[in-house]
């Protein structure tokens, strides 16, 4: 089956809207992806400055040669290490699982 990555971001209240623009020009840097399956930027409600970003991918594999590969470049920007903007988070956890049991919606 599937498996899971959430990013676990901090971000301070004065930086979500930063942290949101950024990921929406980002949008179609993954989707391509071979083993992609799913993405969510979660955007927290109360009690916490933590977003939540879920991927959703075919195998570990998959996920690593994204990570060595397109990841590394949308985080570049195409910026030189000099012009890279300062990161809207503050800190910054990885979570990883394997999918287990699954169901959707039922056909009408």
């Amino acid at each position: 089956m599937s498996i899971v990555k959430i990013n676990v971001l901090e971000v301070p209240a004065e930086q979500r809207e930063v942290l949101e623009k950024r990921f929406a020009s980002r949008a179609g840097a993954v989707e391509s992806s071979d083993g992609f399956e799913w993405f969510e930027l979660l955007r927290p409600v109360e009690g916490t400055d933590s977003y939540l970003v879920y991927t959703r991918w075919r195998d570990e594999e998959s996920f690593q040669s994204w990570m060595e590969g397109p990841m590394k470049a949308a985080h570049r920007g195409g910026a030189t290490e000099g012009e890279r903007p300062k990161p809207a988070a503050t800190g910054s956890t990885v979570w990883s699982f394997e999918v287990v049991q699954q169901t959707g919606p039922k056909e009408a």
